[in-house]
């Protein structure tokens, strides 16, 4: 009888200590496989169906930011490139409102020097990486008496970007160095949001003459042609820069993502070839 008494205290300890160990099992205990289930939650946190990165790019890089998404994801099941594409102008102003954003990727280094003065880059994170041209379109096919930018304000309209947008920024340097400024501004002009809509703008045929960058006059090659290119003792080429920004809510994982989409974008030779069969050209100082 005292044996059996004994063997009933010890199945209702055992059973106890099930209890609690099935509630509370700490990191040194093992699951069914036989893994440590902390390790085990571990590697499930770690290889997470997606990490989401959000990218904000200059409009003029989209289509080929497509392709580097397509390619960079089909290496890279278990992240979500999301990008935001419009004038790098308006970027800065959402990051700098609060957006989130974990890559910058803008058409010009004001918006990004900008950003780094306001503490929202990361320290050292940011690098020149393309450049681009400056030039003159009209509708393909149509006439025109605009010959090229001396003689722009022959033109009955022009598309132009606004002052905030790199391309806009660009093109109004461009004017007062060629000291035609003022004579330009007084000419019938389309204002785009981005240069998306100055070149689409042209494309339908709202607009006699714009300008935009090379890059963008090469995607739509069947719509819109050529006029002259800026001269390059007039106007320095478009320089792109990319850069980490401060993303408070981002987790481990999204930050490390986003770094090594960042250095895809800059060391990958494969990328670069996207951007210069695109038109764009490698930063040279």
């Amino acid at each position: 009888m005292k044996r059996g008494k004994n063997m009933l205290q010890v199945l209702v300890a055992a059973s106890l200590m099930a209890g609690i160990l099935s509630g509370c099992s700490p990191a040194g205990d093992k699951s069914a496989s036989g893994e440590p289930v902390a390790a085990v939650q571990s590697t499930k946190s770690g290889d997470s169906e997606s990490v989401d990165v959000y990218v904000f790019i200059a409009a003029s890089l989209k289509n080929t930011m497509d392709k580097v998404k397509e390619s960079y994801e089909s290496g890279h099941p278990g992240v979500t490139i999301i990008y935001n594409a419009d004038s790098s102008g308006t970027l800065q102003k959402q990051i700098e409102e609060g957006a989130q954003c974990d890559v910058f990727f803008s058409a010009a280094p004001k918006q990004m020097n900008a950003l780094k003065d306001g503490g929202f880059v990361e320290d050292g994170s940011d690098t020149s990486l393309l450049m681009n041209r400056i030039v003159l379109i009209k509708p393909k096919g149509e006439k025109t008496a605009v010959t090229g930018f001396d003689n722009i304000t022959a033109a009955s309209s022009l598309a132009l970007a606004g002052e905030d947008v790199p391309v806009g920024q660009y093109a109004r340097k461009l004017f007062t160095n060629m000291g035609i400024l003022d004579q330009v501004m007084k000419m019938e002009i389309n204002e785009g949001t981005n240069v998306t809509a100055v070149l689409t703008a042209v494309a339908e045929g709202s607009n006699e003459v714009g300008v935009v960058y090379a890059t963008d006059a090469a995607s739509m090659a069947d719509k819109v042609e050529i006029i002259a290119e800026a001269d390059k003792a007039k106007i320095d080429p478009a320089v792109y820069p990319v850069g980490l920004i401060k993303d408070q809510e981002a987790s481990e994982d999204q930050k490390k993502a986003a770094a090594e989409f960042k250095e895809y974008l800059t060391q990958d030779e494969s990328v670069m070839k996207l951007f210069t069969d695109a038109g764009f050209s490698k930063y040279t100082q």
